[in-house]
């Protein structure tokens, strides 16, 4: 039986998975990202957590047939790095080259994890459609998007990068790229606390229970009171506003059947996510509207995905085979 490796490089975590070649996962690890001294350190976290899923499905690294990487970027395809990354400050990142000589292996392919996203998307689903965007709405935001059956990568990795799309063109918030008024700015895990900040002193100041000064306010915080809190109801409201806006542009982009969700802050608060995005694309879509849903793979649907890209060489095609 041939194995296959997929792996997750996100901000908070590194998860890898060994699946057989129908795409069933044998075994899975995680540990957490380090966010420091540099790159290298989180190399040797990704080999590290590819060893223990190997150990855990009884599979040797180099028994591997072939294996990817789902990772936040920008990527270097050229280099096999993620350069930079918004979320791990530690520069460069080497992946593909490491991983290659874990495995021993060639086959070593590295995707945007929202690429990686639709990949999983289109080879696990019940349908299959040839049209479709994956979008995450995490600690980061991004999209993958496939177009007559075509999954878009980008000649760099980096296409559908649209976490950093003007939606605000005044740029009144600022991303962690360090630009203004992109959508991940006002709507992301990390972002949403700093936009509640900026909205209440907009106001002028507000009668909120919403611990705006406190180290540990969070996203979670705003989502939690909204039903209780009229200003942080507020927040919600303009959050789904703004998805709502780069979901649009989206849709108009790329004219996809189906746009599939995930991502932490949407999988903890779906009905407060989807709702908004549903209702104003029903009026502010030129063409086509299409369904939008939660995605059915939760919070694996990255690394389910890298693990179909190694299986299919990135595009995802094949039925629900696990």
């Amino acid at each position: 039986m041939a194995s296959f490796v997929g792996v997750d490089l996100g901000a908070t975590n590194v998860r890898a998975a060994v699946g057989d070649d129908d795409g069933r996962v044998l075994a899975t690890a995680r540990k957490r990202t380090p966010h420091g001294p540099n790159g290298v350190a989180v190399t040797e976290q990704v080999l590290e957590t590819v060893r223990a899923a190997c150990d855990g499905a009884g599979v040797a690294p180099t028994d591997v047939r072939a294996a990817a990487v789902g990772s936040i970027g920008p990527l270097d395809l050229a280099e096999g790095v993620a350069e930079g990354p918004a979320n791990i400050p530690v520069g460069t990142v080497p992946l593909v080259g490491p991983l290659s000589n874990l495995v021993g292996s060639e086959r070593v392919s590295l995707y945007n994890d929202a690429v990686a996203g639709v990949i999983g998307e289109r080879f696990y689903a019940d349908r299959n459609p040839d049209d479709m965007a994956y979008v995450t709405i995490s600690s980061g935001i991004g999209a993958g998007v496939a177009v007559d059956g075509n999954v878009l990568a980008g000649w760099d990795g980096n296409a559908a990068e649209i976490g950093h799309m003007i939606v605000d063109p005044q740029g009144r918030q600022t991303c962690g790229c360090g630009r203004d008024g992109h959508w991940e700015a006002y709507c992301s895990g990390e972002n949403i606390p700093e936009y509640a900040r900026s909205l209440a002193e907009e106001s002028g100041g507000v009668e909120t229970t919403l611990p705006l000064e406190d180290s540990e306010f969070s996203a979670k915080h705003v989502f939690e009171s909204a039903d209780d809190d009229e200003f942080a109801a507020r927040v919600v409201d303009r959050v789904g506003f703004w998805n709502a806006v780069g979901v649009t542009n989206i849709v108009q982009a790329y004219a996809p059947l189906v746009v599939s969700v995930g991502g932490a802050v949407a999988l903890n608060n779906p009905d407060r996510v989807l709702a908004p995005i549903r209702e104003h694309l029903e009026t502010d879509v030129f063409n086509n509207v299409p369904e939008v849903r939660l995605t059915e793979l939760g919070d694996d649907v990255v690394l389910r995905g890298a693990l179909a890209a190694a299986l299919t060489g990135g595009t995802g095609d094949g039925s629900h085979r696990a």
